[in-house]
């Protein structure tokens, strides 16, 4: 009596050798895939959103490429006008839905508007420096030694501009540059202020000495508490990176070195609240010096 044969199993035809449903042969073209909510042109940095940073940017009149804004906010006083403006100058105006927003910022706090604007244009050393100096008595740039965070890197600009000073200035590498985050984080202040890039932050605090400015470094354990410095002449603010703070070429040319005093038991600021703190004292200062008008019109020191 012969064995019985085990019949050899069937080989599974993959999806590409099965026919379709009515007998035809497999197609070899690939499904369409389903398009994706449409993204901006520029890369994210062109991006700004939040209603302070789009009204100050629709304000300064920057170049702007296109505008999504939710219905609610078309119409609104404060932005009717400014759009209308911006779209004679070319900008594309779209009313689009919250939840479009959601993914054309990558999930920021949008607060119903975005828009794509030329990239940023950086100032010119010279010309921030002249713009400095002729502010006379309230002569201030801010020198960020490699500021890496974008949100420490844009509260250093609101407060900057809200304390008077006339701008930034950055490192080109390693270091934060003026992004969609810093612009939200400035709330605009970035519009109000110049920002230059350099290739070197030590040799342009020496070219900043030969203009005339002062160098004034915070540092934890500085040689002068913040309110022992006298901040009377024109100034460059060294503020340090968050994890090291300024680094020792920077330190070698500062005229001075300050600390913030702290009474808790917290050892130390990072870097935009060092910033903030040290630009109050210096406009607190000049503050009083100036002389003090009196209903009759006369002054005292």
């Amino acid at each position: 009596m012969s064995e019985r044969s085990t019949p050899a199993p069937r080989k599974r035809k993959s999806a590409r050798e099965r026919p379709n449903r009515k007998g035809a042969p497999p197609s070899n073209r690939a499904k369409p895939k389903r398009s994706a909510e449409p993204e901006p042109d520029g890369a994210a940095e062109e991006l700004v959103y939040g209603r302070r940073t789009v009204l100050a940017t629709l304000e300064s009149e920057r170049p702007l490429n296109r505008i999504w804004i939710a219905p609610r906010l078309r119409y609104s006083a404060p932005f009717h006008a400014l759009l209308d403006r911006a779209k004679g100058r070319g900008a594309a105006i779209e009313e689009v839905p919250p939840h479009r927003l959601d993914r054309i910022v990558k999930g920021g706090n949008h607060q119903g508007v975005a828009a794509q604007v030329s990239p940023y244009a950086y100032c010119d050393l010279a010309v921030l420096t002249e713009q400095a100096l002729a502010r006379r008595d309230r002569a201030t740039l801010v020198v960020c030694d490699g500021i890496t965070d974008p949100h420490n890197l844009g509260a250093i600009a609101r407060s900057a501009e809200a304390f008077g000073a006339a701008g930034l200035v950055l490192p080109k590498r390693r270091a934060s540059a003026i992004t969609a985050t810093a612009m939200k984080v400035a709330a605009g202040a970035l519009e109000r202020i110049s920002v230059a890039r350099v290739a070197n932050i030590a040799r342009t605090l020496d070219q900043l000495k030969a203009s005339g400015f002062w160098i004034y470094g915070t540092a934890e354990g500085g040689r002068h508490s913040l309110e022992q410095a006298e901040f009377d002449r024109p100034i460059a603010l060294a503020i340090g990176s968050e994890a090291q703070g300024l680094s020792l070429l920077v330190q070698r040319r500062c005229d001075v070195l300050v600390s913030v005093p702290l009474i808790g038991q917290t050892a130390s600021l990072n870097a935009s609240a060092a910033a903030a703190v040290a630009l109050y004292e210096i406009e607190r200062q000049r503050r009083a010096r100036r002389p003090i008008i009196d209903a009759a019109g006369g002054s005292s020191a």
